[in-house]
């Protein structure tokens, strides 16, 4: 339930303060009630994308909670990506439930990553399971009809803007770290997409600060430029084993070029699909 897993997953507002109007459960875990209530009624189907939630009024007197109870459980339903509230009057006016929840759990993962519950050890092993697959799904997608084909055109923008020569390296990995989330997006798959943008943070940190430990940015910078081509060119073609694999050998590369950490993660299996001349990833295109 979003309650319980809430409680879990992030902290949110004073939960011991007492609420002296909270006659059916107890102070520090009225929010609850009234959270679990406005979960039930979207598991039912009560309530819809699009739809107003009751006045905080209504809301209190129906569940016996007092109104800062109410206000706490929107509160957290907004911070999940599942309101949005707005003040004055009006039909955009009061919380509204909107179908946003990569956005929520987007913001329940940074959390995670600003508190350094993330190692980056298991960062990037996270990175060799996911990114490789969201390659390989581009390719076989864009190996159907033209039609079909996942829109890569921010992708390739990105990969435009990296090529200008007086970027700093924070602002190259800034760069490059949002073209590994634009494929994400481009995959069409809202959990892939959240899950990306949720590590993006951690991405970012963990590749800048790797760049002392470099021996040459120059030369580091141009192999990242051309491997991201690389990458692009192998989902165009269609071929999800290159796809796959040069993800993989990117993200693994600068992770040992810059001896952040040792990782032993095996390239991915993926099916060709029958479509051959893969090149090698270990070789820049």
């Amino acid at each position: 339930m979003l309650a319980s897993w809430t409680v879990t997953g992030i902290v949110v507002g004073p939960q011991t303060t007492a609420e002296s109007g909270d006659a059916s459960a107890a102070p520090s875990r009225a929010w609850r009630v009234a959270l679990e209530h406005i979960e039930s009624q979207l598991l039912s189907g009560d309530l819809r994308p699009g739809e107003h939630l009751a006045p905080e009024r209504t809301l209190a007197a129906d569940l016996g909670v007092a109104r800062s109870s109410v206000r706490e459980a929107i509160r957290v339903l907004e911070v999940l990506g599942l309101v949005r509230t707005a003040t004055g009057s009006g039909p955009k006016a009061g919380a509204i439930i909107v179908a946003s929840p990569a956005g929520g759990l987007s913001e329940v993962m940074r959390l995670h990553v600003a508190a350094q519950g993330f190692p980056v050890a298991d960062v990037v092993e996270a990175r060799l399971v996911v990114e490789p697959a969201i390659a390989a799904h581009l390719a076989r997608a864009h190996g159907r009809k033209a039609g079909d084909a996942p829109d890569l055109g921010q992708a390739s923008a990105l990969l435009d803007a990296m090529d200008a020569l007086d970027l700093s390296p924070a602002e190259f990995l800034a760069l490059d770290t949002r073209f590994h989330v634009a494929l994400a997006e481009a995959s069409g798959n809202t959990v892939l997409a959240a899950t990306m943008a949720g590590l993006r943070d951690s991405i970012e940190g963990y590749v800048l600060q790797a760049v002392p430990n470099l021996s040459s940015w120059a030369a580091t910078s141009a192999r990242l430029r051309a491997e991201h081509r690389g990458i692009v060119r192998a989902i165009e073609a269609g071929n999800d084993t290159d796809a796959a694999a040069r993800v993989h050998a990117h993200v693994a590369g600068y992770h040992a070029e810059s001896r952040t950490a040792a990782v032993a993660a095996p390239a991915p299996s993926v099916p060709n699909s029958g479509r051959d001349g893969a090149a090698d990833p270990g070789s820049a295109p």
